[in-house]
């Protein structure tokens, strides 16, 4: 078995330890992917850093950013990662491509779609819905009942509130949740929200 890391930065070397995991019962080997020309060829965290074109198994992507995560996913063949502290209960969907770190949880009858981030920490709670391309930061507390679009970001410690079946709570496409925020109430496709209640973010003059 081989795993690929694409993107050899701060998250994908946090997950090196998760895949030397997954392939050691059958001595597999763990590989950074980069599209930087100074790190190709050079071994980052005792791992072999390799091109785009040398890529010649299963990988997962290890970029923050939804736009450049989805960019590339559109050329490769996505891998699954979730570390051995992974918990996950019944009736759970995961799309392609998924990470979840250490300490991580998804409780029950959730639905979660293609190259999700899920980082320390971070849990998804009973009857939620994750669209592609979202990523938690660490410890992010997602409640039951909550509908999340695509390419949403949500930051380190924030907190959405449990919503109610038939009425859940709704986070738009590509919108931000900052680190910290308490999100009580629906937030905006595109809208950046902090604070505790989270409102949006007011722009600089």
């Amino acid at each position: 078995m081989k795993i690929a890391i694409y993107g050899p930065g701060g998250f994908g070397r946090e997950l090196v330890q998760a895949a030397r995991d997954a392939v050691s019962a059958d001595g597999g080997e763990v590989v950074f992917v980069s599209d930087n020309p100074d790190e190709i060829g050079q071994t980052i965290c005792g791992v072999p850093v390799v091109g785009a074109d040398a890529l010649d198994c299963p990988a997962v992507i290890a970029i923050g950013d939804a736009v450049v995560r989805r960019r590339i996913a559109e050329r490769i063949t996505a891998g699954d990662l979730a570390a051995s502290t992974h918990r996950r209960g019944p009736d759970v969907v995961v799309g392609e491509g998924s990470v979840f770190c250490d300490f991580t949880v998804v409780t029950a009858s959730a639905r979660i779609g293609r190259h999700f981030h899920c980082n320390i920490y971070s849990y998804v709670a009973h009857d939620c819905v994750i669209g592609d391309f979202v990523t938690f930061a660490p410890k992010v507390a997602c409640n039951g009942n909550v509908h999340i679009e695509d390419d949403v970001y949500v930051g380190t410690g924030a907190v959405l509130r449990q919503g109610a079946p038939g009425k859940p709570l709704r986070i738009g496409k590509g919108a931000v949740i900052g680190m910290g925020a308490v999100v009580t109430k629906d937030v905006p496709p595109g809208a950046v929200v902090v604070g505790n209640p989270a409102r949006p973010m007011e722009p600089r003059s």
